[in-house]
């Protein structure tokens, strides 16, 4: 049975990264018709609608979330098998701060990936809010940044590279009952949070009375409130923690996505963290 096509892929995660066809043309060297084409093929493929087309751009499909995963990976190690060939090394120090709201339950796992594909790399991680991170990375402290955003209608362009994208849920306990009527127990992370500052400003402007309940230090403190039966947070679809379960309905409103980003380069960046950028960005997909 044939495989899938590596260069379908890429246009397809070009897409994705870029938020429609026409901009994804550039970045694959092809005609808007010919990203066109490429799509279609992909989907005829796989079986299935992997994009959905909207006024705002085009988004994943539950199917497409499930491939650009896949093809993250297939194109990283890929692009590694290529650099292997050619005795491409990739030797330094890389400075890498992350958001504490990517993938918690993955980030690891990743990360030990990243050091057994480039043993030579000496990886220094931090783990901050995303606006810790952009002022951070404003100052030269780190090579590469991860931050969070809430995509919503009529936002700004977002700095630098979409590596990911994933839905926001409510949250709370497995098992835990609201009423309706009463004020909703919101968990949250301190103020300067911009998650919960979007929270709190969607909750006011649909009218839904809340309090705050708790103010944890950090996700995995928000997991362990949420899985404790404290209240409901907002939080993006990779963490949901053991004993939390996605809560619907009970007249709270609906969410837009969030989306990860590496902010862009700086005009004095070297090739090492050029190169490490690209690799980092796959990885983390």
């Amino acid at each position: 049975m044939p495989g899938l096509d590596l260069d379908q892929l890429r246009t397809f995660a070009a897409v994705l990264d870029a938020g429609s066809l026409t901009a994804a043309a550039p970045v694959v060297h092809l005609s808007q018709s010919a990203v066109s084409e490429q799509i279609r093929k992909l989907e005829e493929r796989a079986g299935q609608a992997l994009l959905m087309r909207s006024k705002t751009g085009v988004h994943a499909t539950p199917a497409g979330l499930r491939l650009q995963a896949h093809a993250m990976r297939i194109l990283a190690l890929a692009d590694e098998a290529l650099r292997d060939l050619q005795g491409v090394a990739l030797h330094g120090e890389l400075r890498l701060a992350l958001t504490d709201y990517f993938r918690p339950r993955d980030i690891a796992a990743l990360l030990r990936r990243l050091g057994q594909q480039y043993p030579q790399v000496r990886l220094h991680v931090a783990i901050l809010n995303s606006g810790e991170i952009e002022s951070a990375y404003a100052r030269g402290q780190y090579d590469l940044g991860l931050t969070m955003h809430v995509r919503t209608a009529g936002a700004l362009r977002l700095p630098g590279t979409v590596v990911r994208r994933e839905p926001l849920w409510w949250m709370a306990a497995e098992g835990m009952c609201l009423d309706r009527g009463a004020s909703l127990p919101l968990l949250v992370l301190p103020e300067s949070c911009a998650l919960r500052q979007f929270t709190e400003a969607v909750l006011a402007r649909r009218g839904r009375a809340h309090r705050v309940a708790h103010v944890a230090s950090g996700v995995a403190g928000l997991q362990l409130a949420l899985a404790a039966g404290l209240g409901v947070a907002c939080l993006n679809e990779s963490a949901l923690a053991p004993g939390v379960a996605r809560l619907q309905g009970m007249g709270l409103p609906a969410l837009p996505q969030a989306q990860f980003c590496l902010l862009p380069a700086r005009a004095t960046e070297t090739e090492f963290v050029a190169r490490a950028r690209r690799i980092v960005a796959q990885a983390l997909a």
